[in-house]
């Protein structure tokens, strides 16, 4: 047996270092954390300055069992779990659970996983720094006593199983907000001018800065310039310089990789968990943009080697973050020299975005000769102006250029130059075209994910470990979406000269498209509302930043995490109490109108199975028989914004729209969305497909094609029990046993399986315990 064991998080860490050490090394890893808080209400014992109850789940019991073996047979034990508060938590954990000593455990930490970094780590062990375990205590306890406690009024209050959080509630309000910004936003048109004009065989463009809210203004401008003379009144060239940004912290790195390669924010952290693993980059989660000298010095000889001198500058970059937790390295490539690696596509690509960032860094400025011309109207007072940019030296552009968040302006036309042709002072222009465009003020965009982490980053919400958490789980929890949206047309004006005439036309723009943003569902909007309306501390942006720094205290031992939580929790549970007491039910309530023709109300609200509209009132005692009707809303539609014209066009489902092998076809919207219903059987609707306009052709269709899929994902199905069928899956055959699905043995032959052999298999797959817990790469 070997003299020493070392712990680490995850199976593909550990098989990373074992590689680096001798056979006096055991490397194992704990699959994550080994125990959690009990999930009954007693997790807490609040009157006993809030000491927590654990427990080992039973996926991790025989984790627990092994390593515990292991600790009684080695003479040192390493915890080597992550290097930031949940891994040093996860270290007290361990030793806790293992029943280990003081006198044979140590602490080592390390970010990166390579040889050198390993074997110093080993050399420079420490005990386990109880300030950090506490700053994530107080996290953890903090976040189960909020949502323990604002979940149950929820659910009295708005809708079962719904569920609050200190962080994804600031989140939601983001989002939430934004919307409503958007909804108020009234576009105003205003119309740019834009001339093109030539010297000899070269054109630039020019560009007024003024913008004409009327037409006749616009209009006005260009009869003016109808044989004006157009001259260069003055010309300046000047240098100009850009620098690179600094190496990836979570943050920026979740940002870069949604704008450059469309990466989720989680999917970021987990292609970045496996490159940390695999040893190629340092830890992912940091708020630090530093860069250690043995890494300074690595990029430079790298830089030098492949670009040459000129192409290198020594940059320290300060962390701007006031409560970096992680204040070591910014996430960068183990080695520079590496420009690329083995792996899938989607590591490569993350990667070598990494290593473009943390090399380009170190890089001179791209240096840069812009010239701004401006140009005499010698029938208005005003002045166009021409702009062009050459590059001189491209410096860290010749690997890198940084993305932002603005959206591409559809509506615009860039005005300015690559380059200008030579031009001189009091030079005559020939005038080209001139154009007058009417362009529209646009909204505040909506938030991505990436913006998302921008915004909470901001704010001084969260931390590089729960931004990819805090965006998972308001999407997964029905509060916010991403999707797509379709725009919607809009007509736009333009009036060009040309010569002496001034033409007028009409053009046809899409406005309003949408993709991968995040909007705020209904249930999400009414959630908000309850909260800011009941709980507003908890909401608070200030707030939660407030508390975020005074984990940061405790985890620098400047504050007692108990004095902390009793100070909040003493508050909050009397506004609990209070609001389950008097606050009335929210239903996100709107009144949209009168029917024209029944002169009943109709209003939208939330429901137990999502937002509907309702026309007429519910029923009284003096008309206890009378029914409202009900039709739930479209995809895309929202009770904050939908129109009463657009909710009475839900009440024209369902209808039928033919027949088909003499049963009626009928279209209707249900919890899920559009559905045609036929025989005992639904079909769902495409997206691209109005259940208005549905016709007999399409509904048949449909159905076919729905028919055809069955009988192809359908292997065998049996007499005994028409619930119990062999089916074909994204991932290979299974069975459906009623509601539950079983995977086959491989052993097992799906087409001569019986209904004896498929009840054995469904049994023993209840009994089996799940291994959900081995989601190591996924913090809380």
């Amino acid at each position: 047996m070997a003299k020493n064991l070392l712990i680490v998080e995850s199976p593909a860490k550990a098989k990373t270092i074992e590689g680096y050490l001798g056979k006096d090394f055991t490397v194992k890893s704990s699959y994550g954390h080994i125990r959690d808080l009990v999930k009954s209400e007693d997790a807490i014992d609040i009157a006993n300055n809030f000491k927590q109850t654990y427990e080992v789940p039973a996926d991790k019991k025989q984790i627990v069992s092994e390593l515990k073996k292991l600790a009684k047979e080695a003479d040192m034990v390493w915890l080597a779990s992550d290097e930031d508060r949940e891994g040093e938590a996860i270290s007290w954990h361990l030793f806790d659970t293992l029943n280990l000593k003081d006198a044979t455990t140590k602490r080592i930490v390390f970010h990166e996983i390579t040889k050198p970094a390993i074997m110093a780590a080993i050399d420079n062990p420490r005990k386990i720094n109880y300030d950090l375990v506490n700053a994530q205590q107080a996290r953890r306890v903090l976040d189960r006593l909020v949502g323990f406690e604002l979940s149950p009024v929820l659910w009295k209050k708005v809708k079962p199983s719904l569920s609050a959080g200190r962080v994804q509630s600031v989140a939601v309000r983001i989002i939430v907000e934004r919307e409503r910004e958007i909804n108020k936003f009234q576009s105003e048109a205003a119309f740019r001018i834009v001339a093109i004009f030539g010297t000899g065989k070269q054109a630039f463009k020019a560009e007024l800065a003024e913008r004409y809210s009327k037409q006749e203004d616009a209009e006005k401008f260009l009869q003016d310039c109808i044989g004006a003379d157009f001259d260069i009144k003055s010309l300046e060239t000047k240098p100009a310089k850009r620098s690179p940004a600094a190496p990836f912290t979570t943050s920026t790195l979740q940002q870069e990789a949604s704008r450059k390669l469309g990466y989720s924010v989680s999917r970021t952290m987990q292609i970045a968990q496996k490159l940390y693993e695999s040893g190629h980059i340092t830890y992912m989660r940091t708020d630090s943009v530093n860069l250690s000298e043995t890494a300074l010095n690595a990029a430079a000889s790298e830089i030098t080697s492949a670009y040459g001198d000129k192409y290198h500058q020594h940059r320290k970059y300060k962390t701007k973050s006031a409560g970096a937790q992680e204040a070591h390295e910014a996430i960068r490539p183990t080695y520079f020299n590496n420009h690329t690696i083995e792996g899938d596509n989607s590591e490569k690509r993350l990667y070598e975005l990494i290593w473009k960032r943390a090399i380009a860094s170190q890089m001179s400025e791209a240096q840069f000769e812009k010239t701004t011309a401006k140009i005499s109207i010698s029938t208005r007072k005003e002045e166009l102006v021409a702009n062009g940019e050459v590059m001189k030296f491209d410096g860290f552009l010749k690997v890198y250029l940084e993305s932002n968040d603005e959206e591409d302006d559809t509506q615009t036309e860039d005005a300015d130059n690559a380059i200008l042709p030579p031009l001189t002072k009091g030079q005559r222009l020939d005038l080209r075209e001139m154009t007058a465009t009417e362009r529209y003020s646009r909204p505040p965009a909506r938030y991505t994910e990436a913006s998302l982490v921008k915004k909470l980053e901001e704010l001084g919400i969260g931390r590089p470990s729960t931004y990819a958490p805090t965006i998972s789980t308001i999407q997964n929890r029905g509060y916010a979406v991403k999707e797509e949206r379709e725009g919607k047309q809009r007509k736009f004006r333009v009036l060009t000269l040309k010569g002496d005439n001034i033409v007028k036309e009409e053009r046809i723009e899409n406005t309003g498209a949408e993709r991968g943003k995040l909007f705020p569902t209904d249930i999400g909007a009414v959630v908000n509302d309850f909260l800011v309306q009941h709980f507003n501390g908890i909401v608070d942006f200030n707030f939660t930043a407030k508390v975020e720094k005074q984990f940061d205290e405790i985890a620098a031992g400047l504050e007692e995490w108990t004095t902390m939580i009793g100070n909040f929790y003493t508050p909050f549970h009397a506004d609990v109490q209070s609001t389950i007491e008097t606050a009335d039910k929210a239903t996100g309530v709107r009144d949209l109108g009168v029917h024209p023709e029944k002169g009943e109300k109709v209003s939208v609200r939330i429901g137990r199975y999502g937002p509907f509209v309702q026309i007429g009132e519910n029923a009284s005692d003096d008309n206890k028989d009378y029914k409202p009707a009900y039709a739930s809303l479209r995809t895309g539609q929202s009770i904050e914004t939908i129109t009463l014209e657009e909710a009475l066009e839900l009440f024209k489902l369902p209808k039928v729209v033919g027949e088909f092998e003499g049963k009626p076809m009928k279209v209707a919207i249900g919890r899920f969305g559009p559905y045609i219903s036929h025989n005992s059987a639904f079909v769902s609707l495409p997206k691209e497909i109005d259940p208005l306009d549905v016709t007999e052709e399409q509904a048949i269709t449909l159905i076919e094609e729905k028919r055809k899929k069955d009988a192809e994902k359908l292997i065998k199905a049996f007499d005994e029990d028409p619930t119990v069928k062999v089916l074909n899956g994204r991932w290979g055959p299974y069975i459906e046993f009623g509601k539950q699905n079983v995977k086959i043995p491989k052993d097992k032959d799906p087409l001569t399986l019986t209904f004896a052999e498929c009840k054995t298999l469904a049994d023993a797959d209840s009994k089996a315990p799940k291994k959900g817990g081995k989601k190591f790469a996924k913090k809380k």
